[in-house]
């Protein structure tokens, strides 16, 4: 397929809502397969279609673990837990920064498949972040807008706890 480019922080495109998406067409499909292009080429393991400058609610994950690649087409948080979690976050489009965010521990998401399947899924940990991560940004939303500051005892404090794991 092919590489797109990535739209960086600043870009009014970044900011805007994006579309649902009515058909599973070849257009959609093409698209699809270059964000996974684009993420791998660019060292990621998440890409959400306005990204790449398509308002379109899509986006592509890899935990790079043996779970594969998802192809989520209009994807909604159904549940989420109450309890969160703090993780680093970066992103490909805010280059060369990475920050705190805290988001839930798990997600329940429904979604459709690149085959027009209706699917659900739940997520937890570090795979829950990405999700959240993704599709905050079919809603305009970067994480630096969730980023949270931290003590330097906190930070301690987390480190310790994600070397336990």
């Amino acid at each position: 397929m092919a590489i797109r480019e990535v739209r960086i922080e600043g870009d009014p495109l970044l900011r805007k809502k994006s579309r649902e998406i009515d058909e599973i067409n070849d257009r959609i499909l093409v698209l699809l397969e270059d964000m996974i292009d684009t993420m791998y080429e660019k060292d990621g393991i998440g890409l959400a279609a306005p990204q790449v400058g398509v308002l379109r609610r899509a986006v592509v994950i890899d935990m790079r673990d043996d779970t594969g690649v998802f192809r989520m087409i209009n994807p909604v948080i159904v549940e989420k837990s109450e309890t969160g979690q703090i993780n680093v976050e970066g992103c490909l489009s805010v280059p060369e920064r990475q920050g705190y965010v805290e988001r839930p521990e798990y997600v329940l998401v429904e979604y459709t498949d690149e085959k027009g399947e209706k699917k659900k899924i739940k997520a937890e940990g570090y795979f829950a972040t990405c999700i959240c991560h993704e599709l905050d940004h079919l809603d305009g939303v970067l994480y630096i807008d969730r980023e949270i500051e931290l003590t330097q005892e906190q930070i301690d404090e987390l480190g310790k706890s994600m070397d336990e794991e």
